[in-house]
C-alpha cells in the first residue's frame, strides 16, 4: 500500500519502479492507470466492468490487453489481486506480417553502402544478423564489438547473451578502425551520445521515400522478424531462437515456424491451378 499523504499515480510508478520494470512499461502502465483515475472516482468491480468495455469500444484487441495488464498490475499494487481484469484471448496468426523481405534487405544494404552511409548500413545489420530489439541495439558498445557479444537485460529484468557473428564483427572491428573510435556507444548520434530508437524509426520511415521500400516493413521491428525467420528456416531450433530473441515464451516464438503472408500467397498461386 501507498502513503496515504502521496498522489497515488506517484506511488504506483514508484512501486514499478521497485520492481525494476523498464522505463517504456513504467510509462505505458502509468497511462493506464491515469486514464482508468480520469474516468472513475474510485477502484470497483463495476468502474473495472465499464473501464473493459470503454477499451473494447475503442481499441484494438492488442491494446486492449495491454490496458488490461496494466490495470492489473495497479490492482496488486492497491492489494486488490481477486479483483483483476480477465485478458481477451486473441487468435494467433498463422502468417506472418510486416517482415522485410531479403532481396529488400539486401538492397537496402547496399543503397546504404552505395550512399556512404556506414552507420546506419551497421544497424541495418546489426537489428537483422542479431535480432536485438531497438531499444537493446542503441545500448550496444564499442566494447561489445570487440568482444563478439553482449550481455543485455530484456523485458522482465530477464540477461540473455546476444552474440555477434563473427563476419560481421570483423566488418565492424574495420569500420571502427577507420572511424578511429576506440570507445563509447557502438552507434552514436551527432553529439556522441547513444543514437536514440526515435532517431532510428524516423531514419528508417526516410529511407521508404529514398530507396522506393515498403513503408509497411520500414520499422526496427520488420528486421528484427527476419533474423528470426531466417534463423528458424536455418536451424530450426525454436528453443534456441527463442531464448536469442528473448521470449519469456516459446509459443510467442512459434509464430516464426509459419511462412510469411506473401510466401504463402505465391505458394497457393503455384499449386492451385484447379
Amino acid at each position: 500500500m501507498y502513503d496515504a499523504d502521496q498522489h497515488p499515480l506517484s506511488a504506483f510508478r514508484q512501486w514499478l519502479e521497485s520492481r525494476r520494470l523498464s522505463p517504456r512499461t513504467i510509462q505505458a502502465y502509468s497511462c493506464a492507470a491515469e486514464q482508468f483515475l480520469g474516468r472513475y472516482l474510485s477502484v470497483t468491480p463495476e468502474a473495472l466492468r465499464l473501464y473493459k468495455c470503454f477499451l473494447l469500444e475503442r481499441y484494438k484487441p492488442r491494446t486492449v490487453n495491454l490496458r488490461i495488464r496494466a490495470i492489473n498490475c495497479y490492482l496488486e499494487f492497491l492489494g486488490m489481486r481477486e479483483q483483476r481484469l480477465s485478458m481477451l484471448r486473441i487468435q494467433q496468426q498463422t502468417f506472418l506480417e510486416h517482415i522485410i523481405s531479403q532481396a529488400d534487405y539486401e538492397y537496402l544494404k547496399q543503397c546504404l553502402l552505395r550512399d556512404g552511409n556506414r552507420l546506419y548500413y551497421f544497424i541495418i545489420r546489426y537489428m537483422a544478423a542479431t535480432g536485438v530489439r531497438v531499444s537493446e541495439l542503441v545500448l550496444l558498445t564499442v566494447s561489445d564489438a570487440r568482444r563478439g557479444y553482449a550481455d543485455i537485460t530484456s523485458k522482465g529484468s530477464r540477461t540473455r547473451r546476444v552474440y555477434i557473428p563473427v563476419g560481421l564483427q570483423a566488418d565492424t572491428l574495420s569500420w571502427l578502425e577507420e572511424s578511429g573510435r576506440s570507445k563509447g556507444a557502438l552507434f552514436p548520434g551527432s553529439r556522441g551520445e547513444p543514437v536514440t530508437p526515435a532517431a532510428i524509426r524516423g531514419q528508417l520511415r526516410k529511407f521508404h521515400v529514398l530507396y522506393g521500400l515498403d513503408p509497411r516493413v520500414m520499422h526496427p521491428h520488420a528486421f528484427r522478424h527476419r533474423f528470426a525467420k531466417n534463423f528458424i528456416d536455418a536451424c530450426g531450433d525454436l528453443s534456441f531462437l527463442s531464448d536469442l530473441l528473448g521470449h519469456q515464451s516459446i509459443e510467442t516464438t512459434r509464430i516464426y515456424l509459419h511462412r510469411t503472408a506473401a510466401e504463402q500467397q505465391a505458394l497457393v498461386n503455384r499449386i492451385v491451378n484447379w
